[in-house]
C-alpha cells in the first residue's frame, strides 16, 4: 500500500506538471500577441515606432521625485525587447537612430540649469554643489532609465549587450554618423562596464568533464586557431593544456572572453607544436616538464562588450591561479598572430611601385634575389612578381624562397609591429592589447603559422609578448601614458635593420 506522504508528493508533482503546462501556454499565447501587435507596428512604419517608444521610455522623474517615483511596469521592458527584436536591420536603424535622437537627454533643461549653475558661483558651497547635482542629473538620458530596467529581467543583460553590437555595427559600417548615436553607445558602454565588472566576473576553468553546451562555444567562439573537431577540442582542454573563461550570473552559460594556455618547458616559437600535434592527448603531465605558460589563443566572445576591460583582466587572473598550481613556473608569454601585416605589406608595396621608390624598400642586391628567385624580370616588374608572390601561400613551401624572404620579412615585420603607430600607439591591435597589459614585445618567430590562414595574414610569422611580471605595471604606465614600446633586442635589432636599409 502506498505511504501517505508519497500520495501527497505526487498529488503535489502533478499540481506543478499542471501549473506548469498552464503557465507555458499562457507564455506562448502572450508571444503570440505580442508578435501580431508587434507586425501592426512595423507595417506602421515610424508612426508605430514612436508609439511603442513613447509608452515603454518613461519620462526622468523630476529631480525631487527621483528617488521616489515607483519603477515602471516589467512589461515595459519585454515590449521593448520583442518590438526590437522583431525588427529587421534597416528597421533597428531607424528606431535606434530615433530612441536617441528623441529619447536622450533634455538639452534645453540641460542649458537651463547650466546657466544656473554660473549664477551660484558667488553663493555659499552647498547651494553650488546641489546645483552641479541637478545638472548631473538632467544629463541622464531618458533612455539610460530604461535600459537600467531593462537589465533587471530574464534575458536584459544579454539583449543590451547584442543592442550594443548593433550600435557598434552602425557606426563601424557607417550606416549613421548621427551624434546622438555616438552617445546611445556611450551610455551603453558606461552600463556594461559597470555590470561586467571584475568583481562581478567568475573565472572558471574548461575541462572535458564541462557541459556539452560550454563546450560546444568554446568551439564556436575560437577565433585565432579554430577547432577541427572534438578530439582537437578535447586535446586543447586536456592534459599540458588550459582553457579559461569569464562567466556572468546575468548570462549563465555563456562564456564572455576565453582564453587558452599551453604549459610547456620553454616559450614555444611556432603554433605548429600546439594545436596540431596529439601525442599528449591521453598522456599524465609531468609537473617537472611545465616551466611555461604560453597564451596561444583569446578571444572575445560577445560584440556588444568591445571596448569592456575584459580580457586584460583574464591573463592576470589566469597568472595568479597558475602560480598557485604550479609555483616553480617562472615564465608567462603569449605566442600571438599579426593579423593586418599582409595587407600592410602589399599597401606599401603597391606605394612603392606607383612612386617608383621600390629601392627604397629592399636593397639593389635584396631585389635581385627576389628577381631570382621569382624568376622575373629587372626593375618595377619585380615588385609586382613580389606582391603576387606573398598574396599566394606557395612560398611557403619552397626552402629558396623562405631563405631569401626571410630576413626581408622579418625586419618589415618588425617595423609594422614597432614602428607604424595608431595615434602614437602600435596600429596593430593584438600588440596594442598586451603593451598596454605591460607586456614586452619580445622575440618574433619565422614560420610560426604555416598554415593557410597564417601565411595568408601574417606571411607565417607570429611574436611572442613576455610578461616579466616584476615589470608589467612599469612597461604598461610607460606605454599608456608615454606612448613607449618596451621590446627585446631581437626586435630592436630587425627595426634598426629596417631603418638602414629602408629609405622610407
Amino acid at each position: 500500500m502506498t505511504s501517505h506522504p508519497v500520495i501527497l508528493a505526487f498529488r503535489s508533482s502533478v499540481r506543478c506538471w499542471r501549473h506548469r503546462a498552464l503557465l507555458r501556454v499562457a507564455l506562448e499565447a502572450s508571444d503570440v500577441r505580442c508578435r501580431r501587435r508587434y507586425s501592426t507596428h512595423i507595417r506602421g512604419g515610424v508612426s508605430g515606432m514612436e508609439e511603442i517608444l513613447s509608452r515603454v521610455v518613461a519620462p526622468l522623474p523630476s529631480y525631487e521625485t527621483r528617488d521616489k517615483s515607483p519603477p515602471p511596469p516589467e512589461t515595459n521592458s519585454l515590449e521593448f525587447m520583442y518590438f526590437y527584436k522583431s525588427l529587421d536591420k534597416e528597421d533597428k536603424l531607424s528606431f535606434l537612430t530615433k530612441l536617441s535622437q528623441d529619447f536622450g537627454v533634455d538639452h534645453k533643461s540641460v542649458s537651463e540649469l547650466a546657466l544656473k549653475l554660473l549664477d551660484t558661483q558667488i553663493r555659499d558651497l552647498a547651494t553650488i554643489l546641489l546645483a552641479e547635482d541637478r545638472l548631473r542629473y538632467t544629463l541622464t538620458p531618458r533612455y539610460k532609465q530604461l535600459f537600467s530596467h531593462i537589465c533587471r529581467v530574464e534575458g536584459g543583460v544579454k539583449f543590451l549587450v547584442d543592442l550594443r553590437a548593433d550600435v557598434l555595427e552602425i557606426i563601424s559600417s557607417k550606416a549613421s554618423d548621427s551624434p546622438h548615436i555616438r552617445d546611445l553607445n556611450g551610455t551603453l558602454k558606461s552600463l556594461l562596464s559597470e555590470w561586467f565588472s571584475v568583481g562581478l566576473l567568475r573565472l572558471e576553468r574548461i575541462t572535458w568533464q564541462s557541459p556539452c553546451e560550454i563546450l560546444q562555444k568554446i568551439s564556436q567562439y575560437e577565433a585565432v586557431h579554430p577547432v577541427r573537431n572534438w578530439t582537437d577540442l578535447k586535446r586543447r582542454v586536456g592534459p599540458y593544456r588550459r582553457c579559461y573563461a569569464f562567466t556572468h550570473a546575468a548570462m549563465p552559460g555563456e562564456p564572455l572572453v576565453v582564453l587558452h594556455v599551453a604549459l610547456t618547458e620553454d616559450i614555444s616559437d611556432n603554433i605548429q607544436g600546439i594545436v596540431r600535434e596529439f601525442a599528449t592527448l591521453d598522456s599524465d603531465e609531468d609537473v617537472n616538464k611545465i616551466t611555461s605558460a604560453i597564451f596561444y589563443s583569446i578571444s572575445s566572445t560577445q560584440a556588444g562588450l568591445q571596448g569592456v576591460e575584459l580580457g586584460n583582466v583574464l591573463i592576470k587572473r589566469v597568472v595568479r591561479e597558475l602560480q598557485s598550481e604550479f609555483p616553480h613556473m617562472a615564465q608567462f608569454s603569449s605566442l600571438s598572430p599579426i593579423p593586418g601585416f599582409s595587407t600592410w605589406l602589399q599597401g606599401l608595396l603597391s606605394q612603392c611601385r606607383k612612386e617608383g621608390r621600390a629601392f627604397d624598400l629592399l636593397s639593389e642586391e635584396e631585389w635581385k634575389e627576389i628577381q631570382h628567385a621569382t624568376d622575373s624580370t629587372p626593375g618595377t616588374p619585380t615588385v609586382d612578381s613580389l606582391r603576387k608572390l606573398l598574396s599566394s601561400n606557395e612560398w611557403m613551401r619552397s626552402e629558396r624562397l623562405c631563405r631569401v624572404l626571410e630576413p626581408v620579412l622579418m625586419r618589415l615585420c618588425a617595423w609594422y609591429l614597432y614602428g607604424e603607430k595608431r595615434r602614437g600607439y602600435a596600429l596593430n591591435p593584438v600588440a596594442n592589447f598586451h603593451l598596454q597589459n605591460g607586456a614586452t614585445m619580445w622575440r618574433l618567430n619565422w614560420r610560426a603559422d604555416t598554415s593557410p590562414r597564417g601565411v595568408a595574414n601574417s606571411c607565417g610569422i607570429m611574436v611572442n609578448y613576455r610578461y616579466f611580471l616584476n615589470e608589467t605595471s612599469k612597461n604598461s604606465a610607460l606605454y599608456l601614458q608615454n606612448k613607449v614600446i618596451t621590446a627585446s633586442d631581437q626586435v630592436l635589432g630587425f627595426v634598426s635593420q629596417f631603418q638602414k636599409a629602408s629609405k622610407l
